[in-house]
Formats: structure tokens, C-alpha cells, sequence
């Protein structure tokens, strides 16, 4: 295992094919699985590099796709072993996490986190709850393995948040945050003002592929603030399970507000904010928007992060698809991200 003095972990050289483990295999599980499948030419051409599945592990079974071909189907999944066998036998660059953001999930995605960082395995992750509860420790053990973790999955799908919390705005001052990374909480906002009732709205946003089957952490502005916490982390160094939240939620008597601002020529939305003046402190509330805020711009199941930074002006980034393949997307963004090769110039 490398020293705690090794550094950063050391990067693929061009050609490289670093070999990935991917720890769940739901809908974002799959649809990462899918793009290394079908995109491996393109990325090996475009960025030097080609991730290979190299297996995948689920709750009691796990299997090892053959020279990183397709994922085989269940009845020929062997019974899950120990994950630093699999490591080892792989020979894994990452770790690719795609597990539920669940309680229930929590301590099995830091334990594997943590190992596979300690052992100098880099962590791609699209599940929340451990980074809540494990930050610190997460932390700790990449500097012990020289490896890198990502979360750009966590922050808000293909929105690339993570990125400019981490690095895009470092330097610029930024003070505040203030977002709407909820596409679910933004469709539904938008339906309540076109007359909906709440039911209807959340069955639309299923019936689209928006919504979760539950969508009670999207409403209660739980799933924005989870976010904005982990955003904050990032720029400020902030203990996300040391946070505290206060949170405004969307419920039947919204629908009311929500026509009458758009009577205004405004938009409800669900703002989620952090400032660093207001140390370890996330509030979610529902604004009345105006035109010309970027957040009332904002349409269907769109998100948008503002960095609030007095000297350089504000940095705001919007768009980004709210789905299993937005997350799967940014997933694999920070899978290149700590495979492919930097070697000199623009790159």
C-alpha cells in the first residue's frame, strides 16, 4: 500500500485500459455499464484512454464480464466474494459506486470506499449517504492510499456542480451557493403553476422518468440540501454531517403560491442555499423568482447551481440531464477523470 506521503495516485499513460469495478447495478448501475460498453472506442480515441468493466458486484453475487464485454446475465453470477479479492484479482484502477443513497446502503458504500482508497483504488461515486456520514474519514483514507474520489453522480447528475465547487471557482472568492438541484422539485413547481394538483404532478413526473417511486426526499428538500451540503464541503471544507438543515417543503397547499406568482410573472422554485458567512448552516426555501434570476429561467426537470463570488460576478451552471443516464454520464466523466493521461499543453 503507498505511503501516506505517496502523493496523488499515478495517472494511466495513453492506451492505458485500467480496469473498474462497479458496486451496484440498478438503473445508473446499468446505464455506466452500457456507455463503456458502447462508447470504449470513442473514448479511447478522444481521451486516450478506455475503462474496462471488470466485474460487478451486487448485494449477495457478483461477475466478471469477459475482456470487459457484455454484463452476463444473473444465472451465470457467481457468489459475491470478499471486495479486496476482487480488487486484487481485477487489478482495479476504480472503484465505481452506484449503490442507492440509503440508509440502508451507508455503511457498505464507505467500508468499500474506504478500503478501496487505502489500497490506492480511486472512488467514483454516485451514492450520497455515505459522504454525509463519512467525510472525514473518506478523506483520510485517500491521502493514506494516494487516490481520488469523485462525486460529480452525487451532486446533481450531468450538471457538472462537483467540478466548479472543487476546482472551477477555486481562487474566485466564492461566498454563497444557491441552487435548485432537484429536477423533480422544479417539474412539479412548474405543474402546480399550470393549474395541477400535487398528485397529479408527481404521477407525471414518474410517468416521464423524473421522479423516483417515492419522491418524498425531492418534495421535502432533503435531496437539494444533501446536495448543497456536499457542494459546500467541497468549497468551503465543511463536515456535511455536521450541517443543519432548515427546509421549506413542497406540499398540496404550494399549488396555491405557485399559480399566484406565475399571475406575477414569477416562478416558484425550491432554493436551496449555503453562504460562508453563515457557517455549517443549509436552507431550502420556496422563492418567488423573477426574470433574469437564473433559477426562474429554469424549465421542466432542469437544475442550476449559482456561485456567488463578489469580485469575479457570479458563475452559474444549468441544464444537465436529471436521469439514471445523466448520473451514469457523470459518472463516467469522473471515471476519466481519474484515469486519463495529462501530459502536457491544454490538456
Amino acid at each position: 500500500m503507498p505511503s501516506p506521503d505517496a502523493g496523488a495516485a499515478p495517472r494511466s499513460v495513453p492506451g492505458d485500459d485500467p480496469a473498474v469495478v462497479l458496486s451496484g447495478y440498478g438503473p445508473v448501475g446499468r446505464a455506466y455499464a452500457e456507455r463503456l460498453l458502447t462508447e470504449g472506442d470513442g473514448l479511447a480515441r478522444e481521451h486516450g484512454v478506455r475503462p474496462r468493466l471488470a466485474a460487478v458486484r451486487v448485494g449477495s453475487a457478483e461477475v466478471e464480464p469477459r475482456d470487459g464485454g457484455p454484463v452476463p446475465p444473473r444465472a451465470e453470477w457467481g457468489p459475491l466474494g470478499p471486495l479486496a479479492r476482487t480488487l486484487d484479482r481485477t487489478g482495479a484502477r476504480v472503484l465505481v459506486q452506484a449503490l442507492p443513497s440509503s440508509p440502508q446502503a451507508r455503511q457498505q458504500a464507505a467500508e468499500e470506499a474506504v478500503l478501496a482508497l487505502r489500497r490506492g483504488v480511486h472512488v467514483v461515486t454516485a451514492t450520497k449517504s455515505h459522504l454525509l456520514s463519512h467525510w472525514s474519514e473518506l478523506g483520510g483514507a485517500a491521502r493514506a492510499g494516494g487516490s481520488l474520489i469523485r462525486i460529480s453522480g452525487a451532486t446533481g447528475a450531468a450538471l457538472p456542480a462537483a467540478d466548479l465547487a472543487r476546482t472551477g471557482v477555486r481562487g474566485l472568492g466564492c461566498r454563497s451557493v444557491r441552487a435548485c438541484p432537484n429536477g423533480t422539485a422544479t417539474f412539479v413547481l412548474d405543474r402546480l403553476a399550470a393549474g395541477d394538483p400535487l398528485d397529479r404532478a408527481v404521477a407525471e413526473a414518474r410517468r416521464r422518468g423524473i421522479a423516483e417511486a417515492d419522491p418524498s426526499a425531492d418534495l421535502s428538500g432533503a435531496d437539494a440540501a444533501t446536495k448543497v451540503r456536499l457542494l459546500a464541503a467541497l468549497l468551503w471544507g465543511w463536515e456535511p454531517s455536521a450541517v443543519r438543515v432548515n427546509a421549506e417543503a413542497v406540499a398540496e397547499r404550494t399549488g396555491a403560491a405557485a399559480v399566484a406568482a406565475a399571475a406575477e410573472g414569477r416562478r416558484l422554485r425550491a432554493v436551496a442555499s449555503a453562504r460562508a458567512d453563515r457557517p455549517l448552516l443549509v436552507e431550502v426555501r420556496l422563492e418567488r423568482t423573477e426574470p433574469g434570476d437564473p433559477l426562474h429561467a429554469l424549465t421542466g426537470p432542469e437544475k442550476a447551481v449559482v456561485y456567488g463570488c463578489p469580485e469575479a460576478g457570479d458563475i452559474t451552471v444549468s441544464g444537465g440531464r436529471s436521469s439514471p443516464l445523466g448520473a451514469a454520464l457523470a459518472m463516467l466523466r469522473d471515471t476519466l477523470d481519474v484515469t486519463a493521461a495529462r501530459t502536457h499543453g491544454f490538456g
